[in-house]
C-alpha cells in the first residue's frame, strides 16, 4: 500500500486513542484474539496516527496460554479499568472452567462502571455466567449453542456471525472478530476506514450481524437437493421432540419410502438413523459442555429412557454417557 493511500484516509482526530482491553482465559483461541488485534493495528496504519490502543491483560498478570499451545506474556492483572475502555474477553476450548470466580466479579464491577464489554468466541458463556446478558441478544460458536440454550434461557441466543447489544457485544468465534472489528471501525471512524482495512486483510466478504456462522446445509452434507436440505433443518430443529419419518416426508411433499431413497442415495443412511446422529451428536455436546444431569441431557435429545439413551450412544460411540462425561472430567483436570 503505497504511502499517498495511506494518508488520504484522515477521520476526524479523537482526543486520544481508544483502547481496548483484551481478557485472554486459559485455551483461548488465537484466531479470535489476533484477528481482532490486526483489525486494530492496521486501522492505526491506515489512518497514519493511532486511533487505538491496546492492553492484553489475563488473570495473574503473568503469561496466558492458547489452545493451540503458545504463551502470551500479559501486559497485566484484572486490575481496574477507564471508564471508556472496551473490554474484550477472549474464550476457547474448556470455557466454563476457565471462567473462573474472580473473572466474574471482575466482569461484574467493570461492568457495573458502564463499560463495553464483548465476549469473543466461547466467552459468551463468561459473559452469560457474570450475568452481563440477561435480556440481551447474543451469540457463540455452533458448537457451544446446544448447551448454552440450555443453561442460559434468559438470554435471546442467535446464530449470528455476531450480536452489538448496547454495551455488550458476542461473537461465534474464528474470523468473525474481523466482521466485528470492521463495523466497530465503521461506526467510529466510517465506511473508508473500515473498506481500507478489509482490504489489506483480504478480506473480501464481509458480513454483518444478520448472518448466520454455519454452513448451509447443502454446503455442510455436500448435497444440493432442495426437499433433502429442508427435512434435514426440520430434523435440526426439532431434536428434543423428534418427528416421524412420515410426516417429515409430507412436510416436505413425498411419500415415507421416496423420503427413504433419497436418505440412502445421498447420505447413505436411512432417516431414522441421520435423524439419530444428530441427537446424539447434541447430547455429547452437552455432556462435554453442561452439568446436566445424564437423564436431563437424555430428555433434551428427546429420548424417552435413560437406558434407551445409554443404548444407542454406547451403539454409536462405543462408550456410555457416564463413562464420556467421566473421561472428559479427568482430561479437563490433568
Amino acid at each position: 500500500m503505497s504511502q499517498t493511500r495511506t494518508s488520504a484516509i484522515r477521520p476526524d482526530q479523537p482526543d486520544k486513542p481508544q483502547r481496548y482491553v483484551f481478557v485472554l482465559l486459559n485455551n483461548f483461541t488465537l484466531l479470535c484474539f489476533s484477528a481482532a488485534v490486526e483489525s486494530l493495528r492496521i486501522a492505526n496504519r491506515m489512518a497514519g496516527r493511532d486511533l487505538y490502543e491496546w492492553k492484553i491483560v489475563g488473570e495473574g498478570g503473568d503469561t496466558a496460554v492458547c489452545s493451540a499451545g503458545t504463551a502470551f506474556k500479559l501486559d497485566g492483572d484484572l486490575d481496574e479499568l477507564n471508564r471508556d475502555d472496551t473490554v474484550m474477553v477472549c474464550g476457547g476450548i474448556d470455557v466454563q472452567d476457565a471462567t473462573t470466580k474472580r473473572l466474574l466479579n471482575w466482569l461484574r464491577r467493570e461492568a457495573r462502571k458502564g463499560l463495553r464489554v464483548a465476549g469473543l468466541c466461547t466467552a459468551a458463556y463468561s459473559l452469560a455466567r457474570a450475568g452481563l446478558l440477561d435480556g440481551k441478544k447474543a451469540t457463540i460458536h455452533w458448537e457451544n449453542q446446544d448447551s448454552f440454550a440450555e443453561e442460559f434461557e434468559e438470554v435471546n441466543l442467535t446464530k449470528s456471525v455476531f450480536v452489538v447489544d448496547g454495551l455488550r457485544i458476542t461473537t461465534a468465534g474464528g474470523t468473525s472478530s474481523i466482521d466485528l472489528m470492521l463495523k466497530l471501525i465503521a461506526d467510529s471512524h466510517g465506511e473508508d476506514l473500515a473498506n481500507a482495512v478489509a482490504d489489506q486483510l483480504i478480506y473480501s466478504s464481509i458480513r454483518t450481524d444478520q448472518d448466520t456462522q454455519r454452513l448451509s446445509v447443502p454446503t455442510r452434507i455436500g448435497v444440493r437437493h432442495p426437499k433433502l436440505s429442508q427435512v434435514i433443518q426440520i430434523m435440526e430443529s426439532h431434536i428434543e421432540e423428534p418427528i416421524s419419518p412420515s410426516i417429515l416426508a409430507k412436510d416436505v411433499g413425498m411419500s415415507t419410502r421416496q423420503l427413504e431413497r433419497l436418505f440412502r442415495r445421498y447420505l447413505s443412511r436411512s432417516p431414522k438413523r441421520y435423524y439419530m446422529e444428530l441427537r446424539l451428536q447434541k447430547a455429547r455436546n452437552l455432556l462435554m459442555q453442561t452439568d446436566m444431569s445424564v437423564i436431563n441431557v437424555a430428555l433434551a435429545c428427546g429420548f424417552a429412557s435413560p437406558s434407551h439413551f445409554s443404548k444407542c450412544y454406547r451403539a454409536h460411540y462405543d462408550t456410555t454417557p457416564y463413562r464420556e462425561r467421566g473421561s472428559h472430567a479427568a482430561r479437563l483436570s490433568i
